[in-house]
């Protein structure tokens, strides 16, 4: 994200002549023998492997020492949009296509959302609330969010908290092709030429405690999470409103008890539809005002693609990186201006800067929005 550098490319897990878009952000070279044996492999589905990954990487950069009593104060909140979609493409391939009857006993288990919260909680031995939020493109915004009021109401002394995806299964992908939103060659949010959004997967997975603690056990602190705030449009299934947008940044301001001047870069939904990225142009605008013109936005689905129910976990983390190293993400291959969308967007390369606080968009389908502020942290 520093270098700008996106991670679209032909897209390899399907045979891409037979779709209209050729195109996607994958995690390339995957292989899961390097994290499971074969006989786990065979009961996750790879959304589920990309979440306990991520939580692996993150439990051991927070340098956790579990004990009994702090796995049982422990909540795992994770996000994903709709879970095991290759298992279950592929079910229906072998029953409908291919004329096999019986189904892998396992496919339950393996496409159900919330695979990754319990394998998380299998590794870990947690045993404190944990659960999964499906709300479409808002998932892992909706899951970091509520793991964080937990956290701030006592509920619970730690949590992890993210969000998973892997979308790439023919069937889905044909379900998206009908919805004409998928952008034929990249993704160039506001830019004037966009031509729609960029699928992609992935996952990402924070660990969430109260700042005192961290500081007392010496934990590496990225940043602090310091509201959240959410809303329904009640507009439209699929077209975004502003009004929408707005109600759920300013709910977001006052949880975090920060004025909108505070602000200083919004990692923006930035999906690259028409629809979304003059919508939530106008959105910021009315919640900053004159403001608006100082805010630093940025998107960078222009690099890693939509995740869908990844997406607010991988921008919370870019967020907070991006706070804690002094280096605000660019919006990647943009091109032109355009009227609709007139705020500094960090065209195509990164720019130093010390921001003190940020927000992260995400507005989902169904009129579903979820946005995360962020403080950077000295410690």
């Amino acid at each position: 994200m520093q270098q700008g550098r996106p991670g679209i490319a032909p897209l390899e897990q399907v045979d891409r002549s037979l779709l209209r878009f050729g195109n996607a952000a994958e995690v390339r070279g995957w292989d899961p023998l390097r994290y499971f044996d074969e006989k786990e492999i065979g009961l996750l589905d790879r959304f589920a492997q990309f979440g306990a990954v991520a939580a692996r990487e993150a439990v051991a950069d927070a340098a956790i020492e579990w004990t009994t009593e702090l796995r049982e104060n422990t909540a795992i909140v994770t996000g994903s949009c709709v879970g095991g979609q290759n298992t279950e493409d592929e079910g229906f391939v072998n029953l409908y296509r291919n004329n096999i009857p019986r189904v892998n006993p396992l496919t339950i288990p393996r496409t159900m959302e919330n695979a990754a919260a319990s394998r998380i909680s299998l590794e870990t031995g947690v045993v404190g609330p944990t659960y999964t939020i499906s709300t479409a493109c808002s998932s892992s915004n909706h899951a970091i969010g509520q793991a964080f009021w937990m956290v701030r109401s006592g509920a619970v002394r730690m949590a992890i908290s993210g969000g998973s995806e892997a979308i790439f299964s023919l069937g889905f992908l044909k379900a998206w092709e009908a919805m004409r939103v998928v952008s034929p060659d990249t993704c160039r949010p506001f830019s004037k030429d966009r031509r729609g959004l960029i699928l992609g997967e992935g996952g990402a997975m924070l660990v969430l405690e109260a700042l005192d603690s961290a500081r007392a056990r010496g934990a590496k602190i990225h940043g602090e999470i310091v509201g959240f705030g959410m809303s329904s449009d009640a507009f439209h299934i699929t077209q975004p409103s502003s009004d929408g947008a707005v109600r759920a940044i300013r709910a977001a301001l006052s949880d975090a008890a920060l004025q909108p001047e505070e602000i200083a870069y919004i990692n923006a939904h930035g999906t690259a539809t028409a629809a979304n990225d003059a919508t939530e142009t106008a959105s910021i605008r009315k919640v900053f005002g004159a403001h608006a013109d100082r805010l630093a936005i940025s998107s960078t689905k222009s690099m890693h693609g939509h995740t869908l129910g990844a997406a607010g976990a991988i921008e919370a983390a870019a967020t907070l990186l991006a706070l804690r190293h002094g280096i605000l993400p660019p919006t990647a291959n943009y091109t032109q201006p355009d009227p609709a969308c007139d705020l500094d967007v960090i065209p195509n390369q990164a720019r130093h800067a010390q921001v003190e606080c940020a927000l992260s968009n995400s507005f989902a389908f169904g009129g579903l929005n979820a946005v995360l502020a962020f403080r950077r942290s000295d410690s």
